[in-house]
């Protein structure tokens, strides 16, 4: 298929954003809607984004996930309800993406128009650092603030605008990424530590 016959798809969530938010979360774009499991961030119920926050913070994987037969789901209530008490914020790097082939991964996703992070980082006064969750995202991020790349588990501190606060660069949650879950938390978890989330 032409490249130019592909769809466009616009970014179909809006940006979940907590007054108190001192962290903001960013991916690079949701799955495609056949593969959601709810109406939300980090829907799939193959990525394992919910099950690391569940090790972290519960130490339980299954915390986040809810029973309703015949199929596991996230239960989203319960997601928002933590990251609005917590202030952690979520959206991704790109606002417009061509797919390449017909799957979730960032390698074949061109970004047609990416997110403006500054008009993200306006809305969150008190917010003192960005985590990006993927390759793609730390790329378009990093372009954004033009810094150096980042290595995974790394941190730089970023002064942009009138704002210094922290970049830091996370594994993917995908089950693509070749790291067991447990690897993945422990990184996390060092980061939320660090921000005194946990």
């Amino acid at each position: 298929m032409e490249k130019n016959c592909l769809l466009v798809e616009e970014h179909p969530l809006e940006p979940f954003l907590p007054s108190n938010a001192t962290l903001l979360m960013l991916g690079s774009f949701p799955p495609q809607k056949k593969r959601w499991n709810m109406d939300f961030f980090y829907p799939n119920r193959q990525n394992d984004m919910w099950r690391i926050f569940g090790i972290v913070f519960f130490q339980n994987k299954n915390y986040f996930l809810k029973e309703t037969p015949p199929t596991m789901s996230f239960d989203k209530n319960k997601i928002i309800d933590f990251l609005s008490q917590k202030g952690i914020a979520l959206y991704d790097t790109a606002t417009v993406v061509r797919r390449l082939q017909d799957n979730a991964s960032d390698k074949f996703l061109e970004i047609v128009q990416p997110t403006d992070i500054e008009y993200l980082m306006k809305q969150l006064p008190f917010c003192r650092a960005i985590a990006t969750t993927g390759q793609k995202a730390t790329d378009i991020l990093c372009a954004q603030m033009q810094t150096k790349q980042l290595t995974v588990g790394g941190k730089i501190e970023c002064i942009h605008g009138n704002r210094s606060f922290f970049l830091y660069r996370m594994p993917s949650s995908s089950r693509a990424y070749p790291l067991k879950i447990e690897k993945k938390a422990a990184i996390y978890q060092s980061m939320f530590h660090e921000l005194e989330l946990v």
